[in-house]
Parts: C-alpha cells; sequence; structure tokens
C-alpha cells in the first residue's frame, strides 16, 4: 500500500486531489492550517470510509519544522511517505505598484518556500526509504504566462516550475520523479476571492471578471476539483513513471505552450 500525503487539503482541489488518491487505493496524510481543523478532520473522515487509511495534520507549510513534522508524522503514522502532493497555495490581485514587500513575502513564502520545503522534506524521506517516490507541485497557468494584477501570484508559480525542474534533475537516481500540475480557472474559494478583487479593481459586478477570462477556455467551462485530481491521479501512478520535469497544464485549452 503506498503512502500519500496532500498539504492544503481542507477544501478545494486539495481536497478532491485527497478523495481521488483515496479512490485510487493510496492511504492518504491531509494536512491544512490549524484554522481549517473541522474542514480537514471531515476530508480525513471521508477518505477513511472508502476503506484505506488516512490521518488529519495540522500545520503551515511556509515553516520549516512544521513541514518536518508533516513529513515525519506521515512516516511514523501510516508506514512510508510515497507520494507528496505540495497543494497548499494562496492568491494575491493587486497591480504590482501597489504591492508592499510584506505582501509578496508572504505570498511567495507560501507558494515557493512552502513547494520548497514540501519538495526537499518528502524528498529526504523517499531516499531514506530507498524505494523512489512522486513528488507533485501545485503550479498554475500563471506559471507559464504572466497575467496583470497576478504579478506576485504569476512569480511565486513560475518559481515552482523552476524549482520542478531542477529537482526533478538532482532526484532522478534515487528513482523520484518530480512534476507538477498547472490548473487554469477552476471553481474554488480562491478563484471567487480573485473573481471579487477584480471586480472591485476593474468596477464590474460578481462573476463578471471570471465570465470574461473564462471565455477564453476552449473546452468551454471552468474546471473543477476533480479535474485537476485526474492528472494527478495519473502523476501519482505508475503510468507516469517515464515523466518527470514536467509542469503541464490542465486548463481546458487556455493557453498554448
Amino acid at each position: 500500500m503506498t503512502v500519500a500525503h496532500v498539504t492544503g487539503a481542507a477544501r478545494g482541489i486539495g481536497q478532491a486531489i485527497a478523495f481521488r488518491l483515496a479512490e485510487d487505493g493510496h492511504d492518504v496524510a491531509v494536512s491544512d492550517l490549524a484554522s481549517m481543523s473541522e474542514e480537514l478532520e471531515a476530508t480525513r473522515a471521508k477518505i477513511e470510509s472508502t476503506g484505506v487509511r488516512s490521518i488529519a495534520l495540522t500545520g503551515d507549510v511556509s515553516e520549516h519544522d512544521s513541514v518536518r513534522s508533516l513529513v515525519s508524522d506521515t512516516a511514523a503514522q501510516l508506514g512510508s511517505l510515497d507520494v507528496m502532493v505540495a497543494n497548499a497555495g494562496i492568491a494575491q490581485t493587486k497591480a504590482l505598484l501597489d504591492v508592499t514587500p510584506e505582501e509578496f513575502d508572504k505570498v511567495l513564502a507560501v507558494n515557493a518556500r512552502g513547494a520548497f520545503l514540501c519538495y526537499t522534506e518528502a524528498a529526504r524521506q523517499m531516499i531514506e526509504q530507498g524505494s523512489g517516490g512522486k513528488i507533485i507541485g501545485a503550479a498554475s497557468i500563471a506559471a507559464h504566462k504572466g497575467f496583470p494584477l497576478l504579478g506576485v501570484y504569476c512569480s511565486s508559480k513560475f518559481a515552482l516550475r523552476a524549482l520542478t525542474q531542477a529537482a526533478a534533475q538532482e532526484w532522478a537516481p534515487h528513482k523520484i520523479t518530480v512534476n507538477a500540475y498547472c490548473p487554469g480557472i477552476v471553481d474554488t474559494t480562491m478563484w471567487e476571492e480573485i473573481d471579487h478583487d477584480l471586480g472591485e479593481i476593474n468596477q464590474v459586478g460578481k462573476g463578471e471578471s471570471m465570465k470574461a477570462m473564462a471565455a477564453g477556455i476552449t473546452l468551454g467551462r471552468v474546471s473543477t476539483g476533480d479535474d485537476v485530481a485526474k492528472l494527478v491521479s495519473f502523476l501519482a501512478g505508475p503510468d507516469s513513471d517515464y515523466i518527470t520535469g514536467q509542469s503541464i497544464l490542465v486548463d481546458g485549452g487556455m493557453i498554448f505552450v
């Protein structure tokens, strides 16, 4: 039985990924901030109802000691760590000239530093185990293209994409693959917040900003968490063993690279 850990799993894309990995037969550790503990426990309970083991852990991916504990507790309680999904992330919608250095640091601390910590601590555990593993990060279409009013968020995701490429090359001798998934517009709380902030900046009503961006989706609809979870399922499984260092778009055809 393989063991997966999904950060940012209390709701949204992370929760959908955790459910899908459980369906695939992985035991699943889920983690999120302590403020999300109630939702996280509900996620854990639903996972266990499918017949696999699950634990719920709280922590902050931007803090090194916290990530160390997430990894070590997963291995100690479930027996190993074979798949790490560094899903936790935050967004910011703001003109670059209005962004403070503190705001920039906050986004990079979660999205870039957090991914770095999850990647490296998971890799150390997998190397110690000696049986390889899968490390998967949450990138975005914003890892392939810069967008106005999302400049800091894009910077953090470009950083994660570069980290993914470098890690894949360094850890290949240990039979660890490293890839990232790149969603577009997803029907989640994060995108509701982005829509709200864009609406205030551009002085348009609720839903109008998302509608305008979604008009460019080739397949004609925004994505769901399940759309993203299907890709992560593939990257976590044996059919992706010959794929590494990639940041794969799952955006319905918004951008083409």
